[in-house]
């Protein structure tokens, strides 16, 4: 269970390191990314960039899953 702790943590680091260094500017900006601005108020759906997470995070849970017993 140690290995998987210390290899989890940095994965984590390094994507916090993409994100600090501003590698990830672009998600968030992806064309099908609502926003509505009003006077008072504003309104952000992120359609585009949930719908890329997604398929991001489900290849890569289904090679976590090929490759472990």
């Amino acid at each position: 269970m140690g290995p998987w702790i210390v290899g989890v943590g940095v994965v984590l680091a390094l994507f916090g390191i993409l994100v600090w260094s501003g590698g990830l500017d672009w998600f968030g900006r992806l064309p099908g990314d609502l926003r509505f601005e009003g006077e008072r108020s504003r309104t952000y759906v992120p359609i585009t960039s949930m719908i890329l997470a997604s398929v991001v995070l489900t290849l890569l849970v289904n090679l976590v899953r090929r490759f472990l017993p």
